[in-house]
């Protein structure tokens, strides 16, 4: 039998390339800065350990089912998502759905409201668990897809990987299942192409800065850091979008920034983000058809 092809590490897959020593890119009608928010809806199952705690086990002890910190995600889908279609339908803004193709069955509710709103639906895994762990990655990838052709009726050009996690292969396994972009690469302010073994994907911009999992969950800041740090990383990404444009993006989850002590500020968040003129709102395919129609 043949030998495997070699391992690609991930510095031979994307070019090092400084980001002020590289082809212009241009955003429509001369904008400053894309910015593009991603909502992301989990299937988490009850009968596994969680993705993430809220509450930590009596004892240390980890406890299955864990019903507490399953229905703190829970609450998510049944109330926070909600707050989420309301504070971006109200502004006219659409969202990228990052949605596991399990919750479109799981979620069909909030699902089709955000296929009614206009919002676009990107691949995040089949259910919540780690590439790693996924015994058949290509079987995963092709149900997600399958599951999100068959509800909105068009295959997602867009993945993120749930907890951005990917192994040698992944890369691969997407773009020879037809997959576009991908968010799991977070290294650049542009969109940047990523090598694999059927030719290109392109990375665009996503975000563990402006993301809520590492904002509230991991580093557990007070509420309002959300509007600080997504105000502060805006005003620097406009400055310098002036010589060259750059792409910002907000990642957010239901049972985090749904909760309602935390949504006033992302309200407050797009309320000073669309003050400014120059600032285009668009979601992650739109950012791929831009970096296409250039390239």
């Amino acid at each position: 039998m043949p030998s495997p092809a070699p391992a690609w590490s991930a510095r031979d897959r994307v070019a090092y390339e400084p980001i002020t020593q590289r082809r212009p890119f241009v955003l429509p009608n001369g904008a400053r800065v894309a910015v593009w928010t991603i909502v992301n809806v989990e299937n988490w199952q009850p009968q596994q350990a969680m993705p993430r705690a809220v509450l930590p086990p009596p004892m240390g002890q980890p406890l299955l089912p864990d019903i507490p910190n399953w229905c703190w995600h829970e609450y998510g889908m049944r109330v926070g998502f909600w707050r989420f279609l309301e504070t971006l339908g109200t502004r006219g803004l659409k969202a990228t759905l990052a949605v596991n193709g399990s919750a479109c069955r799981e979620y069909a509710p909030a699902c089709q409201a955000a296929l009614a709103a206009g919002w676009e639906f990107m691949g995040h895994g089949h259910v919540q668990q780690p590439m790693h762990r996924v015994a058949d990655q290509a079987g995963a990838i092709r149900d997600t897809i399958a599951a999100i052709r068959e509800f909105t009726g068009q295959p997602p050009r867009g993945w993120e990987s749930p907890g951005l996690t990917e192994t040698e292969d992944t890369i691969d396994l997407l773009a020879a299942a037809g997959i576009e972009y991908v968010a799991d690469w977070v290294l650049d302010d542009q969109p940047v192409p990523i090598k694999t073994r059927t030719g290109s994907i392109l990375s665009v911009p996503y975000t563990v800065e402006l993301n809520d999992v590492v904002i509230s969950a991991v580093q557990q800041h007070r509420a309002e850091e959300l509007l600080t740090r997504g105000r502060d990383q805006f005003d620097q990404l406009y400055r310098e979008g002036a010589s060259i444009p750059r792409v910002m993006a907000i990642s957010i989850h239901p049972y985090l920034t749904g909760a309602p002590h935390r949504i006033r500020y992302l309200a407050e968040l797009y309320d000073h983000i669309m003050s400014h003129p120059d600032v285009h709102l668009c979601t992650g395919g739109d950012l791929l058809d831009i970096y296409r129609a250039q390239a």
